[in-house]
């Protein structure tokens, strides 16, 4: 069996911050710590946050005034804020600049006059918070079948803002039908989707030519893990999603394939290394990384927690 881990892999710059915002707020204030949303959509983060006092929750209901809250990397809306404002809660802002930039985009078209048409998915965090910028000026779409329903005349003023983590193949078709139906449309200065995403997948896109079969790891509530597995399915390759090595399957396997390896933007790089060892435990491999593009972004550490 031959092994390729796909580089780049896992954690992206925004993620890493989210995380090392959490470890400083837990080592400075001590448990119990209350994050808004999970921090990042994988189950083996959580689970280990969790298990040492960290709190996740849905509702501001649920967080004591004057206790510390932590938004997580996906982001919150401008309602969220006020609410814990109004509240007395110390909060630490670890959203994922990327998406900072689309909620400010989206405020701007909005304050200018713009209806907007946010290409995402319905219910997703960043999405949710996203809409909260702006609720009466946004129009939620997921595919080209959604713009053919949209209703605008051809005199409005029209922007388009994208979610960071879309499949970028998926992205770039609705924005184009967007185009054709509303010439007037207008976009972001810099595209929305994430440079993490789209290295991941152009990773994908670029090994699964070589694969027998994928191996992605990643949460199911990981909307950019989600897409990486569609990239190598519609080049017919099977592929899977898997939190880590209890779910993988024997008789995915001959011992003859070639297996390429990589994870979504929230998982840790050592749930790929247990997948590894699971592989080679059971047939004789060989293992060897393809990188695709360098890394070296970082983001600095919200506000509330440098120094």
């Amino acid at each position: 069996m031959q092994i390729i881990l796909a580089a780049p892999r896992g954690f992206c710059a925004g993620v890493n911050m989210a995380i090392e915002s959490l470890e400083i707020a837990l080592a400075r204030f001590g448990p119990p710590v209350f994050v808004y949303h999970e921090i990042v959509h994988n189950r083996w983060v959580v689970e280990h946050f969790r298990a040492r006092g960290v709190v996740f929750v849905e509702h501001l209901d649920d967080v004591p005034a004057g206790a510390n809250l932590l938004y997580s990397a996906h982001g919150v809306s401008p309602e969220v804020r006020r609410s814990a404002e109004a509240r007395n809660v110390a909060t630490i802002d670890a959203t994922c600049p990327l998406v900072t930039k689309v909620h400010r985009e989206a405020a701007r078209f909005a304050g200018e006059g713009y209806k907007i048409v946010l290409i995402g998915h319905r219910g997703h965090d960043e999405v949710i918070g996203t809409i909260g910028e702006a609720p009466e000026a946004i129009h939620l779409v997921g595919s080209v079948e959604d713009v053919d329903r949209l209703e605008f005349s051809g005199t409005e003023k029209l922007a388009y803002l994208t979610q960071t983590t879309l499949s970028v193949d998926d992205a770039s078709l609705i924005i184009r039908r967007l185009k054709q139906r509303f010439p007037q449309i207008e976009g972001p200065a810099k595209e929305d989707i994430c440079y993490a995403t789209q290295n991941r997948q152009e990773a994908v896109r670029i090994l699964a030519g070589q694969a027998d079969l994928v191996l992605v790891v990643g949460s199911r509530n990981s909307s950019n893990s989600q897409r990486l597995v569609e990239i190598a399915n519609n080049q017919d390759v099977p592929a899977y999603l898997i939190d880590g090595p209890d779910d993988i399957r024997p008789d995915w396997f001959s011992g003859e394939e070639t297996v390429v390896i990589t994870a979504g933007a929230s998982a840790p790089e050592g749930l790929v290394e247990r997948c590894v060892a699971w592989l080679r435990g059971r047939f004789q491999t060989s293992l060897r990384t393809h990188r695709v593009r360098e890394e070296n972004v970082r983001f600095q550490l919200p506000r509330e927690l440098r120094g």
